[in-house]
């Protein structure tokens, strides 16, 4: 699917990759509110495998009532965001910027997992209406034990900011869902209904973190 349309639209925030911040609760950027949400959703090898390609193949957004509709996929040869990266203390280090191939990945069943600069329209239904989220894949984290990505927002998505989903493994074999975010209304319409929003996100992020668990 070409992209060299809407590849192009810009993100309707500037922090790009503050999710991943270590200090993001703490020093959100201007302007935003951050949140965060955490939840055990297993154990061992096999089941942090399972939960990344379930992370990476939209399931979380999916299995929490949310229609996945995808865009557009960048071309080998287009170029995709690359994070603002972060010292131990949660400075950034080196500013967001463009320029990094797309590698496309797969998992070990064949299943296509998400690539950096995937544009989407989630939609869902809020406030007696269907909502329509734009927003486009801006990192994935592949670490050894943490793996997962983020998306930020584009026009017409009610809320200005970002999310991320991140499987963790820790030492005892445990496996965790982590899912932050950072937004602020992205219009005066939307700040007119900021209560709603925050409810709406709250019970999102609930059933992200249900989402997984138990499989």
């Amino acid at each position: 699917m070409s992209s060299r349309g809407s590849y192009r639209t810009a993100l309707t925030y500037g922090a790009v990759g503050a999710t991943q911040a270590a200090d993001l609760m703490t020093y959100p950027p201007e302007g935003f509110v951050p949140a965060e949400s955490r939840a055990r959703i297993g154990h061992g090898d096999q089941r942090f495998e399972t939960a990344v390609t379930q992370t990476l193949s939209w399931q979380i957004q999916e299995r929490s009532g949310i229609r996945v509709r995808v865009e557009d996929q960048p071309d080998d040869d287009e170029v995709r965001y690359n994070p603002v990266t972060f010292d131990e203390r949660g400075v950034p280090i080196a500013p967001a910027s463009i320029g990094t191939p797309r590698v496309e990945k797969f998992a070990a069943d064949g299943t296509p997992l998400l690539t950096a600069g995937t544009t989407a329209t989630l939609e869902m239904h809020a406030f007696g209406r269907t909502v329509h989220a734009p927003v486009r894949v801006v990192s994935i984290i592949d670490e050894t034990d943490r793996k997962g990505f983020a998306y930020g927002t584009l026009e017409g998505h009610p809320l200005s900011g970002e999310e991320s989903f991140v499987v963790e493994r820790t030492a005892d074999g445990s496996v965790w869902l982590q899912v932050r975010q950072f937004s602020q209304p992205a219009s005066p319409k939307w700040r007119f209904l900021s209560p709603l929003l925050k409810r709406r996100q709250k019970v999102m992020a609930a059933k992200y973190l249900e989402a997984l668990r138990g499989d």
